[in-house]
């Protein structure tokens, strides 16, 4: 009997570990997708870096309460699966939102984001962000953006200039 027990505590910490390193944390309901829809999201969680598992609803409370994130009890009811991102806080967010739309079945329940409870609303607009590559992209296009018009304006005073000189 103790050894179940000991394997029980194992787990708790070990979903307790993976909440306080994630940087977002998205719980959801999955039912109703069939086996090639689970494979297909898990697919494309994984090749984003998200760890996507089925835990107890039990377990992943006392891991919650553990961690003083004890407001998500009120999600774990039903079927739950957890998506844990330890790099990219957008990903999870960003494919669940976009699996969900195809298919109804799939419902995001809620979630952490960066050690904080986060409501469906903030989840959703997460979601909508550009992930990080994206991110990066567009700072540099702004970073860039008065260098270049400095250029601009410097090639148009070099060609007045060699206008009035001729």
């Amino acid at each position: 009997m103790s050894g179940i027990i000991e394997t029980k505590k194992q787990l708790v910490k070990e979903i307790a570990d993976k909440f306080q390193a994630s940087q977002s944390t998205l719980l959801v309901d999955y039912r109703g997708l069939d086996v090639a829809e689970v494979t297909e999201l898990r697919k494309q969680l994984r090749e984003a870096g998200v760890d996507f598992k089925v835990y107890k609803n039990s377990m992943t409370r006392r891991a919650a309460d553990s961690v003083e994130l004890g407001e998500l009890s009120e999600v774990l009811v039903g079927p739950t699966a957890v998506a844990f991102s330890n790099d990219d806080v957008v990903a999870p967010a960003k494919i669940l939102n976009n699996f969900a739309k195809e298919h109804d079945a799939l419902e995001i329940k809620g979630g952490v984001i960066e050690g904080k409870i986060a409501t469906l609303e903030q989840i959703k607009e997460l979601g909508n962000l550009p992930n990080y590559d994206g991110m990066v992209s567009m700072l540099l296009s702004v970073l860039q953006a008065p260098v270049r018009n400095f250029a601009y304006a410097a090639k148009a005073i070099a060609e007045q200039k060699e206008e009035q000189g001729a």
